[in-house]
C-alpha cells in the first residue's frame, strides 16, 4: 500500500498542474479572506464608525495567519488549492520524487505572505502626515525603493511563469514551493448532452440578440399591451395614447391622437421607425398641442 502510494505520488508530481489553476487558487484564497473579514465587520456594525480602523491591519493579519494555520501548515495547501485538487511540494528533492514541504519553508511562507501584506497596510498610515524633518522620511524612501524592486521582481518572476508554468510568485520561488496535484490527476469527463445543450442554449442568445433589434420590439410591446381608446378619436383627446394619462406637454405625430412629450420621446429614440400604437401613422415631426387652451376657447 505505501508503495502504490508513493507511485501515486510520484506521478501527481511529475504531472504539470496548469498555469490556470495554480492563479485561480490565489483568486480562490483572496475570495475567502474577504468572505471573512466581511463576517468579521459585521459583528461591529453597531458600534462606533471607525471602530476597527486603528487595528484593521492587525485583525486582517491575525485572520490571515489562523488561515496558514490550519490550511498550509497543517495539510501544505490552501483552501483555493484543496479545492483544485492540488498542493504545495518541496521542489529541492525533486530528484528524489514527492516530498511534503518542511517545517521551515511552511514559516517563511505565513511570515512573508502576512507580513508583506500587514506591512504594505501600517507602512502607509506610519508614514502619512510626517514633518518634513521627521527621520521616518528617509525610511519612506528606502521602503518605496525596495517596495519598487520587489515590484519588478514579481512581474519578472510572473513573466517566467507564463513561458515555464512554475512558481507563480517570487515567495514560491524562493523557498522552492512547487504545486503538483494532490492525487492523480485524472481527466474530467463532460457529458455530451450537457455540452449539447449549453451550445444550443448559447447559439439560440445569440440568434435572438442579432434578431430582436431588427423585429421592432417596441411595436410589437405597444401592440399587444396598449388598446385603442374607446372614444372618437380627435386632437383634442385628454388622454395620452401611450400611458393612458392626462398628456404632460402634449404632442402629436401628425395624426389625432395626442402624447405626452416624454412618451413619446423615449419612444422615438428606442426604435427609429416608430408608428402611433392606436392608428398605424409613421412618427413625423413633432408638433405641440395646447389641449387646456383649446378646450377654454370651446367652452
Amino acid at each position: 500500500m505505501d508503495t502504490q502510494r508513493h507511485d501515486a505520488d510520484d506521478v501527481s508530481a511529475s504531472t504539470p498542474v496548469l498555469r490556470i489553476s495554480q492563479l485561480d487558487a490565489f483568486e480562490l484564497d483572496t475570495a475567502l479572506e474577504q468572505l471573512i473579514w466581511t463576517q468579521l465587520s459585521r459583528c461591529f456594525q453597531y458600534f462606533k464608525p471607525g471602530f476597527l480602523t486603528p487595528c484593521e491591519a492587525e485583525l486582517k493579519a491575525l485572520l490571515q495567519l489562523l488561515l496558514w494555520r490550519f490550511t498550509v501548515y497543517s495539510h501544505g495547501a490552501t483552501v483555493g488549492q484543496s479545492l483544485l485538487n492540488i498542493r504545495y511540494c518541496n521542489d529541492s528533492s525533486q530528484a528524489h520524487g514527492f516530498r511534503p514541504l518542511i517545517q521551515r519553508q511552511k514559516l517563511w511562507f505565513g511570515l512573508w505572505t502576512v507580513g508583506e501584506k500587514w506591512l504594505k497596510e501600517r507602512a502607509h498610515g506610519l508614514f502619512l502626515n510626517r514633518p518634513s524633518e521627521s527621520p521616518l522620511l528617509k525610511v519612506r524612501r528606502i521602503f518605496a525603493i525596495l517596495s519598487g524592486v520587489a515590484k519588478v521582481a514579481n512581474l519578472l518572476n510572473f513573466l517566467h511563469f507564463l513561458r515555464r508554468g512554475r512558481f507563480p510568485t517570487l515567495t514560491e520561488r524562493l523557498l522552492g514551493m512547487r504545486v503538483v496535484f494532490a492525487g492523480s490527476p485524472g481527466a474530467h469527463d463532460v457529458g455530451y448532452q450537457y455540452v449539447n445543450r449549453e451550445l444550443l442554449w448559447h447559439g439560440f442568445a445569440e440568434f435572438l440578440i442579432f434578431l430582436l433589434p431588427l423585429v421592432g420590439a417596441w411595436r410589437l410591446r405597444a401592440r399587444a399591451l396598449l388598446a385603442p381608446p374607446q372614444r372618437e378619436p380627435g386632437p383634442l383627446g385628454t388622454e395620452c395614447a401611450i400611458c393612458g394619462e392626462w398628456p404632460t406637454m402634449a404632442h402629436t405625430l401628425g395624426c389625432c391622437h395626442v402624447f405626452c412629450y416624454y412618451c413619446i420621446k423615449s419612444h422615438m429614440m428606442a426604435e427609429v421607425s416608430f408608428s402611433c400604437p392606436c392608428c398605424g401613422q409613421e412618427a413625423q415631426d413633432l408638433e405641440p398641442v395646447k389641449i387646456q387652451m383649446e378646450m377654454t376657447k370651446i367652452q
